[in-house]
């Protein structure tokens, strides 16, 4: 009897035991499950919270914009897309004609020369009629003969509307910062010089990687080769040509208005006289030009560097030059904050100066991993520094002059980057693919160097600090 009340009571007590610890288990368990389940809810809350902090900020950044940019940043988003589907795909299309590649070097040569021919008329040109217009003309006409180019296949042809591309390419070119400058004032002038070039960069990736897509997409839908080249091409001319209608609706200035509104303090440094103004152009062509000679060393054969040296794949190459485009996109909107840390000359004289140790370990170093970090880094940190140029070159060169600064600046560096071809192609002959490419990566260090000293001490901010009261009255913001 005993007995059996001894194993009923233990029953009981294991029994409520064992649900005590079922429950205390469940509790554990829900707490531990709540726990985690309220982090993985507080990472994705932040994630969303940043997400939509940088929705706001990109929100405010644009409505602080006024009309005329957000139409121009439009117009130039379109136009650059299609630029970026041609120059991927147009040697291609020429290659399925049927041609020899010395086809495709005659149509890039025109092109060029074109292009550096129309560049200083543009500048004179722009300095006294409408931006406006200018830009309304390069955009239409640019995709007009973009699209012809994707429909031509004679060998004239191709040569004239390589030629006709080239010259209306100019305008753009040219004209892009002298209307930005004219239609902003000078405390959003370097911020909006960033965003422009990253947009530029960012519009031809999107291009020449969606124009690469498309025209794949097509060909396994059942179009041949050379007609999925041609509707892509054809798609590129008129979304550059679409650039057109945002222009349309600009908002005209007078000539030669700026943005601030009228009074004593000026939104830029004016110079004095039309001598000031040529004094100014002369140095910073002088620059551009050293820039261009060391530039025309290296760049142009980058994809024949990684190909000659570490043997990969022009693919690999491919996205390896695209990775350097988003680097530097990273790297120019960064570029604002160091140059109000430092002043912009200082800004450009490190960006350039913190490119050096990996430009020559890229061009010494004999592991292909090294060589794409070094390359990357080298690209961000040397391309960061145009955005800020520009902006010292507006705020030094009088609206009257700043067009004809803009193209002679870029006639400058393309004529630097066109004479070092044959240099480069002697070096690579006589000292082969190794030492021949170390000399050209040491002797474009040099010449960066150079252009570097000669920048800061020509365009040193201390000497603005020690300028006239007058002169500090014109540096005032507006």
């Amino acid at each position: 009897m005993v007995i059996s009340i001894l194993q009923i009571t233990s029953f009981v007590l294991i029994s409520q035991a064992s649900d005590l610890a079922y429950a205390i288990c469940k509790v554990f368990l829900s707490t531990l499950g709540a726990a985690c389940y309220n982090r993985e809810a507080n990472a994705s809350g932040r994630r969303i919270n940043q997400t939509m902090r940088l929705l706001h900020q990109v929100s405010s950044e644009w409505n602080r914009l006024n009309r005329n940019i957000r139409l121009f940043f439009l117009a130039n988003l379109l136009y650059q897309i299609g630029t970026g589907m041609f120059s991927v795909l147009y040697n291609l299309y020429v290659q399925t004609l049927g041609y020899p590649d010395t086809m495709n070097g005659t149509l890039v040569s025109v092109q060029s020369f074109a292009t550096a021919l129309i560049f200083i008329p543009i500048g004179l040109l722009g300095d006294r009629t409408s931006h406006k217009l200018l830009l309304m003309t390069g955009a239409l006409f640019t995709g007009l003969s973009f699209m012809g180019r994707s429909l031509a296949s004679g060998e004239s042809a191709l040569i004239v509307l390589s030629a006709a591309a080239g010259l209306f390419a100019a305008f753009f070119q040219v004209i892009a910062v002298p209307f930005l400058a004219g239609n902003s004032d000078k405390k959003q002038r370097l911020k909006l010089f960033s965003y422009h070039f990253s947009l530029v960069l960012a519009a031809q990736v999107i291009g020449s990687s969606g124009g690469g897509y498309l025209a794949d997409v097509l060909q396994s839908a059942g179009w041949s080769k050379i007609q999925s080249l041609q509707a892509v091409l054809f798609t590129g001319g008129a979304a550059s040509a679409l650039a057109f209608v945002p222009l349309l609706l600009v908002r005209q200035k007078p000539a030669h208005a700026s943005a601030a509104p009228p009074g004593p303090a000026l939104s830029h440094p004016l110079p004095s006289s039309a001598r000031e103004d040529w004094s100014a152009i002369a140095k910073f062509t002088l620059a551009q030009l050293i820039v261009g000679l060391g530039s025309g060393l290296v760049v142009p054969y980058l994809n024949l560097y990684f190909t000659n040296r570490f043997a990969v794949s022009l693919t690999a190459v491919g996205i390896l030059i695209s990775l350097g485009q988003v680097m530097t996109i990273v790297s120019m909107l960064i570029g604002p904050s160091l140059a109000s840390r430092v002043g912009p000359v200082k800004a450009v004289v490190l960006f350039q100066m913190m490119s050096l140790p990996f430009l020559l370990l890229t061009g010494f170093t004999n592991l292909f991993a090294v060589a794409c970090f070094s390359f990357l880094f080298r690209q961000a940190l040397m391309n960061a520094a145009n955005p800020i140029q520009s902006s010292i070159t507006v705020d030094r060169v009088s609206d009257a002059r700043r067009g004809l600064a803009n193209s002679m600046t870029q006639t400058a560096f393309m004529l630097g980057w066109a004479t070092m071809g044959p240099v480069q192609s002697y070096l690579l002959t006589a000292y082969g693919t190794y030492w021949g490419y170390a000399l050209t990566f040491s002797m474009t260090g040099i010449l960066y160097i150079s252009a570097s000293a000669i920048y800061y001490f020509m365009f040193n901010e201390r000497k603005q600090k020690t300028a006239s009261p007058q002169a500090a009255n014109q540096n005032a913001p507006a």
